[in-house]
């Protein structure tokens, strides 16, 4: 047997577990029990998750099975509790009580055990298979991942003591006067809510530094659970006669029915939606209002994190990016706290029953498409209170929610009216993220342009991948040879030709320029799309190409790029953050496949400001919109820059997992080693930091300025050496600028 209790926490008057466990086999089923100081036995509730990185990790590959745990119970303060886990004969009882849960929930704690992981012969035993199939340079590179990954300077409670707004700054936000002032409406359905809860909720919200707000309170609580008195009482007790309206409905009406009848009760310019057991900060009226006096928008969403049961305990912050439809169509990534002008809501109606579970998400997606500007404000302003019961938590307490979702992304797709018919919608990594699936009826020309040199093995791999296994059949590979020397080069390619009637081999006889490569290769395409490929590709996912060929297709769309993996199944590219590492690099770059990214990002299809060219499909026409890839880079940066020109015409660069390939990095080339070669790459990179200032200097839209650029991992920025709007210069660059 082997297991893990990832972590533990006291929600008011329970504890959760969460965790895994695996047997002798993949298919061993383990049991569980729960027992109080007495050994009787406690009642409890067990939800079974999924865990595909412990089964690639004990078994190589991943099974349909659920290795992770979910497990609440009640316990009585003071007392002990003893967690017992069974399978394949085999038993260990695991003893919990406070004194331990606080212990083990230590930052020292936790980094010990990571130690431990590190170290206990489970591990050594997978990275000694790791190697022996991927050698030691892959070990070394994945090893790297995980201690890069423990090397977090705070825990996010102790990050977020140290960029809250202090006193005086709250002190001095009474105190602005703006221009416009609006009205706040903070809509808030009610059924059955803890009377604790509900105090928290309204004394954040009578605490705002900014005071121009309404409450709007419906009840739909029922049984005589409805909160009249108490919210009478506390009216009284606050003084707060002219800010809460209260509205007993006398029976529930449903999530949307309930939010509905507080939207009916709302006069202000702007509705702010609140759930009635969560928390907002103190500033966050306040930032809204200096959103909307700046940029005039007219929907706005912030960042947000979770709250314990006890209120005492931030974790799990969620920093989003700014405003990304795609990702919006596979995640509901804005849900808190969102804010919209009331002539939006006029307009777009209210929330619809039909949708509950995901009534919010359908919300999103309608007053969104009337919207003329989307304002993200990266900043936490919303503390979501999870409990087992809560999407929050555990998403598969309410599956049902889901299933709601993938309607409203199908409504919201159907009103836009930009792509492909949907065919279907499925679950995507986890619960809440989807996988949309389209009907393609006519498969346009999609010219394959490859640069090569002296490559021959790893470029028949390449092209007999795509024709042996995708799906997609229109297509014309464009093999640009660039000054091979080997007699084996030459005779593969009269072989390949002289196989595949599809296969065209021009001749590049000048010096290497990746960009020109490319460029003179466009000028051989027959087809309406272009696939960007290097060499050294191999394709994984046999729908590889209709995945992003769905998405070329709209006229939003400029560029759609894949995800790509190293030969030892970690990532090389999901995705490009510009910033990472002072101009633009790969996001989580060396993480595990099978392990989990940042809120599931590398696996969720999302726009992004770019993607890399080794495997990017673009339109003809959007090519030469932008006059191609730009000569002058040579070697570095040309696909980040392409991307950017085709950013600055509107269009969209889409991220999209599903469409899978190994990447065995830059053969053909060689390392920037020389001095020669390296003084071409610094000489580059400060031509594309010249030419895109703006981005670097603001941020990357598409990523948060609370994350760090120092890490491909989406760690916490280092507050004693990132500055917001101070991009990391390389002292080497300095002298081109």
């Amino acid at each position: 047997m082997k297991y893990k209790v990832d972590y533990v926490r006291i929600r008011e008057n329970y504890i959760t577990l969460n965790g895994w466990v695996v047997g002798k086999k993949p298919t061993s089923q383990p049991s569980f029990h729960v027992y109080n100081s007495k050994m009787e036995s406690v009642e409890f509730k067990y939800v079974k998750t999924r865990r595909d990185d412990v089964s690639q990790t004990y078994f190589g590959k991943v099974y349909d099975e659920d290795y992770g745990f979910d497990i609440k119970f009640d316990y009585k303060r003071g007392d002990d509790y003893y967690l017992e886990i069974a399978i394949d004969k085999q038993k260990k009882r695991i003893k919990y009580n406070e004194e331990l849960i606080y212990k083990r929930s230590s930052v020292a704690y936790k980094r010990m055990e990571k130690l431990k992981d590190l170290c206990n012969m489970e591990t050594v035993r997978v990275a000694m298979n790791f190697m022996k199939k991927n050698g030691l340079r892959a070990l070394i590179r994945k090893s790297k991942s995980k201690i890069q990954g423990m090397d977090n300077d705070y825990e996010y409670a102790e990050w977020y003591e140290k960029t809250k707004p202090t006193k005086e700054e709250l002190n001095a936000q009474r105190d602005v006067k703006f221009d416009y002032s609006p009205l706040f409406s903070i809509v808030v359905p009610l059924y059955a809510t803890p009377d604790n809860f509900l105090g928290e909720l309204l004394d954040s919200i009578l605490n705002q530094t900014y005071q121009n707000f309404e409450v709007c309170l419906a009840d739909g609580s029922e049984g005589g659970k409805d909160k009249e008195e108490f919210i009478k009482k506390y009216i009284e007790e606050k003084s707060a006669q002219n800010k809460i309206k209260y509205k007993k409905l006398g029976k529930n009406m449903g999530i949307a029915g309930n939010t509905n009848e507080a939207l009916k009760m709302a006069t202000g310019d702007y509705i702010v939606l609140v759930d009635h057991d969560d928390v907002i900060t103190q500033n966050a009226l306040y930032e809204y209002a200096k959103a909307i006096n700046e940029t005039k928008c007219d929907c706005m969403y912030s960042d947000e994190d979770k709250l314990d049961m006890d209120g005492g305990s931030l974790f799990d912050p969620h920093f989003k990016p700014d405003f990304n439809i795609d990702m919006l169509e596979s995640v509901n990534y804005i849900c808190h706290l969102f804010v919209v002008k009331k002539e939006l809501v006029d307009i777009a109606g209210m929330f619809d029953a039909a949708y509950d579970g995901a009534q919010d998400y359908d919300f999103i997606f309608r007053v969104s498409e009337n919207a003329k500007k989307i304002v993200h404000i990266p900043k936490v302003l919303y503390h979501w209170r999870c409990h087992m019961n809560s999407t929050a938590s555990n998403p598969q307490s309410k599956l049902y929610a889901f299933e709601a979702g993938a309607r409203a992304i199908k409504a919201h797709i159907e009103r836009m009216g930009n792509s492909l018919p949907v065919e279907k919608i499925e679950k995507g990594v986890d619960y809440g993220i989807y996988h949309k699936y389209f009907i393609m009826k006519e498969q346009p020309l999609l010219s394959i342009i490859i640069p090569n040199k002296d490559h021959s093995d790893d470029l028949d791999l390449a092209i007999r991948s795509i024709v042996t296994k995708s799906t997609y059949k229109n297509i014309e590979f464009i093999v640009v040879e660039n000054n091979s020397t080997e007699k084996k080069t030459f005779d593969y390619y009269e072989k390949i030709q002289k196989e595949f009637d599809n296969v065209k081999v021009v001749f590049w006889e000048r010096e290497f320029n990746y960009s020109l490569i490319n460029n003179f290769g466009v000028g051989y395409a027959s087809g309406e799309y272009l696939f960007f490929l290097n060499n050294d590709i191999e394709m994984i996912n046999p729908t590889s190409i209709e995945e992003m060929m769905w998405y070329a297709f709209r006229k939003d769309v400029g560029i759609v790029g894949a995800r790509l993996l190293y030969n030892d199944d970690t990532i090389q590219h999901a995705g490009v953050v510009v910033g990472f590492g002072g101009v633009a690099g790969h996001t989580f770059i060396g993480l595990s496949d099978v392990e989990n990214s940042y809120f599931h990002r590398a696996l969720t299809l999302q726009d992004y400001s770019a993607v890399t060219a080794a495997a990017l499909i673009t339109k003809k026409s959007v090519f030469n919109e932008v006059g191609g890839f730009s000569e002058e880079l040579a070697v570095a940066f040309n696909d980040i820059d392409f991307c950017m020109k085709v950013r600055s015409k509107d269009y969209l660069v889409v991220y999209n997992p599903y469409a899978l390939f190994y990447h065995y990095e830059s053969k053909s080339r060689g390392l920037e080693d020389s001095p020669e070669k390296i003084e071409r790459f610094n000489r580059e990179t400060a031509i594309f930091m010249k030419r895109w200032p703006k981005i670097l200097a603001e941020g990357d839209p598409y990523y948060n300025p609370n994350l760090t650029l120092r890490k491909s991992n989406f760690a916490l920025r280092d507050l004693l050496h990132e500055k917001i709007g101070e991009p990391f210069i390389d002292e080497k660059i300095k002298k081109y600028l």
